[in-house]
């Protein structure tokens, strides 16, 4: 049956509280990070990630003890992203307790970090976060050279000239040890992932894709495994809100003939 495959909630943190948005804009409150992840783990999920989605100068300290209070709180591994510039950056989370790191914006602008990370700390930590967005270019068919998803910066804020699977590319030969690609088409919008671009991510290269952004029901986890090939799943507001309960999840998707850890 190959690996299980993973459920991941995802928090995204401002100011220390959880937030949500639609198409990465018009956020609302969603909790306590720490509690949730609490929650979470308690739930059965396999691992959480954590974004500090401003990750100004000021907040950093705020969101590094909250990740020494999330290490104290859970038993399952935890990512944590969100104003990763330099080795430093790194070493602060990982000592305050997180398992992995996540990086976007600073690889595009400098994909030495990507091999810097994984120099120092190993695959295993570095993961690679894509934002990228699909433009409306129909009668062109996806390659590296003619792109049609292109990935953005500063949590979709900044168009880059970067298409998605060349830099996807980039990223594993630098020794990323996996892809967390979101589509800003789909994020928030609860009308499922991306399914064939992450087919091709997934086809294309051998670290393992977690698929973020359009989660909206349990059919649309179940077809992401299925349809979209990816390793692991990641959502948020239909966690946070109680819509989709993880354990309710996991059966769901055990009875559907997909591997996950009950």
């Amino acid at each position: 049956m190959g690996l299980a495959k993973r459920i991941i909630p995802c928090l995204d943190v401002k100011n220390g509280e959880t937030v949500k948005g639609t198409n990465f804009v018009n956020l609302r409150s969603a909790g306590d990070p720490v509690e949730l992840g609490r929650a979470y783990s308690e739930q059965g999920a396999d691992e959480l990630v954590f974004l500090d989605i401003t990750a100004s100068f000021e907040e950093r300290k705020t969101f590094t003890e909250m990740v020494t209070r999330v290490a104290e709180t859970i038993n399952i591994p935890f990512t944590v992203g969100g104003g990763i510039n330099e080795l430093a950056d790194v070493e602060r989370l990982l000592y305050a307790g997180a398992d992995k790191v996540s990086i976007n914006s600073a690889a595009i602008r400098r994909p030495e970090l990507i091999d810097e990370i994984a120099t120092r700390f190993g695959s295993q930590v570095c993961v690679v976060a894509i934002d990228a967005r699909q433009e409306e270019i129909e009668h062109i068919k996806s390659s590296s050279n003619n792109p049609t998803w292109f990935c953005y910066l500063k949590g979709g804020r900044e168009r880059t000239e970067r298409g998605l699977f060349e830099w996807a590319h980039e990223a594993q030969e630098r020794g990323a040890g996996e892809i967390l690609f979101t589509s800003m088409n789909h994020d928030g919008t609860k009308n499922g992932y991306a399914n064939e671009a992450l087919r091709q991510l997934s086809d294309e290269l051998c670290i393992p894709i977690i698929a973020s952004g359009g989660a909206g029901c349990k059919e649309h986890f179940r077809d992401v495994f299925m349809q979209g090939h990816a390793d692991a799943a990641l959502a948020a507001s239909v966690f946070h809100f109680g819509e989709i309960p993880v354990p309710e999840l996991k059966q769901y998707l055990k009875n559907e003939g997909i591997n996950v850890r009950i």
